[in-house]
């Protein structure tokens, strides 16, 4: 069957067109002013509506055990939340496995955990425990053979890296064509103050806060960008940015001509520390936290200018209930993690677009766009031209919504945005042409989401790009 949406404007990164959009076999294969109606397509009328590339969400953890506790977003509550909220891909960072397992274990447990339970199209990055001369012998054929092509380092949590390891592993990652991301903490700075508050019985969650100040965050961010470049200019992606020291780090690199990009989220846009002061301010134990709103302005400024490639969310769903029953009231023995998949777009939409400090263009670019291209998924997705999956969004920029939690898709029992007015709406999202959400209604299914092997990283290509 053909699908034909007709009379909307097209958006993609490069501008905004008023055309139709023909769809057959999952795929785009016309665009054009006018598309004459056949009795075999079926007519979606987009008029009034933005026809936008669906979104990717380039950092999710669903179904993640954390040690504590697992999530309470699976692989279908979790995606089925995403293309209720306009996204049509997502690619996961995979938790930890077993102390020394190999690069493969855990892509094998996610690959049962994903199939036959996504509702929209997915992959995964793979997770570097430990590194060593079997480690870094197996990273090509995660590339070449399984499609990752993009691995996680951590600098904090239990099996976090040394520098020594890390040079090895981005040195590696850059010669099998894979691109490394990062959390970026200083480890001992975090455990060191925590310790201390811990010991004097401050426990409340402002002092998760003041336990991993700005400076944790932004001294990691500088010390990978210069092992980067010790390994021989490995390409780096710095994962949830929050602070505007670590984001002038990033600047100064990329000002010399260093592979380094950047993702935030919503929650360092739109929320401050002072939840924390909440009577419910443990909901909002993540990591990095929550900063002051002086650097809310300067993520923002990244965004507009470019230094912020992509906006993506770190879902990582624990719920209230959760969050008390495991910490009893203390931030150190709170899972971290906040939700946020269904509301990415409508909040960036909202508070970028409809304010005027980001273009629509820069929409489509921060939230499918540049993840594609990043992230080997460019041009099957992120694009509105023939030959791309038909993965979109329709945007209705004078709807407005007050997000409720209990009208959300996710498995939680709260969402951080609770309140907030959006103006600007996803008020449909197809994926590969079959619709999946359509005016408060999801209309996927179970398993309709395929696993996608994604491209080798090729560091002179994305150069042409950015």
């Amino acid at each position: 069957m053909q699908r034909l949406l007709k009379g909307g404007t097209l958006v993609d990164h490069q501008g905004q067109y008023h055309e139709d959009l023909l769809i057959e076999q999952g795929r785009i294969v016309r665009r054009e002013p006018h598309i004459a109606i056949t009795p075999e397509m079926a007519v979606i009328d987009a008029t009034g509506y933005q026809v936008m590339p669906g979104g990717i969400d380039v950092h999710t953890h669903f179904n993640i055990d954390v040690g504590i506790g697992r999530s309470c977003d699976d692989f279908f509550s979790g995606t089925r939340a995403a293309a209720c909220g306009g996204t049509t891909t997502i690619v996961d960072h995979m938790g930890f496995g077993p102390a020394g397992c190999n690069l493969h274990h855990q892509l094998g447990r996610y690959h049962t955990y994903a199939e036959g339970q996504a509702a929209i199209d997915y992959s995964f990055h793979g997770v570097v425990q430990h590194v060593d001369d079997a480690i870094l012998d197996e990273m090509a054929s995660m590339v070449e053979q399984e499609g990752i092509s993009s691995f996680k380092l951590y600098l904090t949590y239990q099996y976090k890296l040394d520098d020594a390891a890390v040079l090895q592993a981005l040195q590696r990652l850059r010669q099998v064509g894979a691109l490394t991301t990062v959390h970026p903490e200083n480890d001992a700075a975090i455990r060191w103050r925590r310790d201390a508050f811990v010991q004097q019985g401050n426990t409340a969650p402002m002092y998760h806060a003041l336990s991993r100040p700005v400076a944790c965050e932004a001294e990691a961010i500088a010390r990978m960008i210069n092992l980067a470049s010790l390994a021989d200019s490995a390409p780096l992606y710095i994962v949830h940015l929050s602070n505007a020291l670590g984001l002038d780090y990033i600047r100064l690199a990329q000002h010399n001509g260093q592979l380094v990009w950047a993702e935030t989220c919503p929650q360092y846009l739109l929320l401050d520390e002072q939840r924390y002061q909440d009577p419910d301010g443990m909901k909002y134990i993540l990591s990095p936290p929550l900063r002051g709103q002086e650097e809310q302005a300067a993520l923002w400024q990244g965004m507009a200018e470019g230094s912020i490639a992509t906006l993506a969310t770190d879902h990582c769903n624990f719920s209230l209930h959760q969050r008390h029953m495991l910490s009893g009231g203390d931030f150190s023995r709170c899972p971290n993690g906040l939700p946020g998949v269904e509301n990415r777009l409508a909040l960036l939409y909202s508070h970028g677009v409809s304010t005027g400090r980001i273009s629509p263009e820069q929409f489509v670019a921060l939230t499918s766009t540049r993840p594609a291209q990043l992230f080997g998924l460019w041009p099957q997705k992120g694009n509105l031209m023939p030959g791309a999956d038909a993965d979109l969004v329709l945007f209705d920029p004078q709807r407005r919504v007050t997000l409720r939690h209990d009208e959300m898709h996710d498995n939680g029992d709260y969402s951080p945005y609770e309140g907030m007015v959006c103006q600007g709406w996803p008020i449909m999202t197809l994926s590969r042409g079959e619709v999946v959400w359509r005016e408060g209604v999801f209309t996927g299914r179970a398993g309709h989401g395929r696993f996608l092997r994604r491209k080798p990283f090729n560091a002179e290509w994305v150069k042409t790009l950015f």
